[in-house]
């Protein structure tokens, strides 16, 4: 993902300072790499929890991507809300300064995520100027505070004052957030150029959206005979049935931090859902049912000719997302098994991660696909499961067969997942 820095930022020329931060123009935007480091890794998935690992491994694992973004100018990192063996990421002078600002030579601006400096003691909040005093200390340039700003400025002050906080840190912070301010023109142009509003979703946009989606898709089975594959559907057939709550609800496409900080469900913005892509892609003559939850009497007085089940997570975001099961949500499994019990079934899976799939349940399916959060542009799923495009999607995790496995790794002994990391199939069965 460590791409999307140039995509936003620009392409620095050739010559250009090594770690300098960089910005093209009034059309690019500043990047942030975050957070800063290892909470992708924490133990037990556990949102602002604890990373325990060896500093190889976090330089290995953790680490190895910033060095990628510092390399294209990245402007600002966020340092983390988790921890690493046991001590806050956002006090750690170790790792945002000596490795962060030494070692990577990063010259940007180090950010603490928003109430960063809230969460270091307990009560949430407490011990307010400790919490300054480690932070800024420990190498924040600049502190997001949503909320208690003048106290945060109060004690800043003292502790500046006082000498517990040198203004030596106080210049390298000053200095740092002035190279990305002079380098990104925010003095010569305070204010966004307003002429830019509309390319900001237009069907450019759109398309690369759609692009996006299907080559992210994975196919992950497809057909119980794999010398007789289910996908891709033919959309000449008679009669389809079309199930699930996630079929029709572009905020479940979208997930969380959309509109709003969790995501909300409905028609939050504009795009295509699932159904709405799958009744543009059939012919005239198929009928098409959509029920969101359908009953046996569905199945009794008519007859199928295949279904589409799209389930999935709800939108959620940080803590919210934490699960100890990670059971497909919203009664997700009883609307596969029920359907697919009865009809060929293709599933697709709309959800930020993997989740715990019943074998019971993955024999019943014809075929499975993991669709992520595809967004607004749900054409970019039917553009697959119809032939129109192949599948090009591998997974870019290992797919578990138990939350007992969890974590699990590839390069254990011990390693028997469901799907291995990089699996990925073409609707012809091959392995990509």
């Amino acid at each position: 993902m460590t791409s999307i820095v140039t995509g936003l930022q620009g392409q620095p020329p050739p010559g250009y300072p090594q770690n300098y931060p960089f910005l093209a123009g009034r059309d690019k935007v500043v990047a942030c790499a975050k957070h800063f480091v290892g909470d992708g890794g924490t133990d037990r998935g556990i949102n602002e929890g604890n990373t325990i690992s060896s500093y190889d491994d976090l330089e290995r694992i953790h680490i190895a991507p910033y060095i990628d973004c510092i390399s294209q100018g990245v402007c600002t990192v966020m340092a983390s809300y988790s921890k690493w063996n046991g001590s806050h990421l956002h006090s750690s002078h170790f790792l945002l300064t000596e490795v962060l600002k030494g070692k990577l030579g990063f010259k940007g601006f180090v950010i603490s995520d928003s109430e960063g400096l809230d969460r270091f003691f307990h009560p949430h909040g407490s011990n307010y100027d400790q919490s300054i005093l480690a932070a800024i200390n420990a190498g924040i340039d600049m502190v997001m505070v949503p909320f208690r700003y003048q106290l945060f400025l109060d004690h800043l002050k003292y502790l500046v004052e006082s000498g517990e906080i040198r203004m030596t840190r106080i210049d390298d912070a000053v200095e740092r957030i002035l190279r990305v301010k002079f380098v990104s023109g925010a003095f010569e142009n305070p204010l966004s150029d307003r002429s830019l509003l509309d390319t900001v979703g237009c069907n450019q946009h759109r398309e690369l959206a759609r692009e996006a989606v299907r080559k992210s898709l994975v196919l992950l089975k497809n057909g119980k005979d794999v010398t007789k594959p289910f996908l891709p559907l033919d959309r000449k057939a008679k009669r389809i049935l079309v199930a699930g709550k996630h079929a029709d609800d572009l905020g479940f496409q979208c997930g969380g931090w959309t509109k709003t900080w969790k995501g909300m469900g409905g028609r939050i913005t504009i795009g295509t859902t699932i159904l709405e892509a799958i009744k543009d892609a059939v012919r005239g003559e198929t009928e098409l049912v959509y029920e969101e939850n359908p009953s046996p009497d569905t199945f009794a007085i008519q007859d199928f000719s295949y279904s589409i089940v799209v389930v999935g997570e709800p939108p959620y975001c940080e803590s919210g997302g934490d699960s100890q099961d990670l059971r497909i949500p919203l009664g997700g499994e009883e609307l596969i098994s029920l359907v697919a019990g009865r009809v060929p079934t293709l599933v697709i899976l709309i959800s930020g991660r993997p989740l715990y799939i019943e074998p019971s349940i993955l024999e019943k399916m014809e075929a499975f696909v993991a669709a992520w959060l595809p967004g607004t542009e749900g054409t970019g799923i039917t553009d697959v499961i119809f032939g129109d495009f192949e599948f090009h999607g591998r997974l870019p995790m290992t797919w578990f067969k138990s939350v007992d496995q969890l974590p699990l790794h590839q390069e254990q002994n011990s390693y028997e997942p469901l799907f291995s990391f990089g699996y990925g199939l073409t609707s012809k069965n091959k392995v990509l």
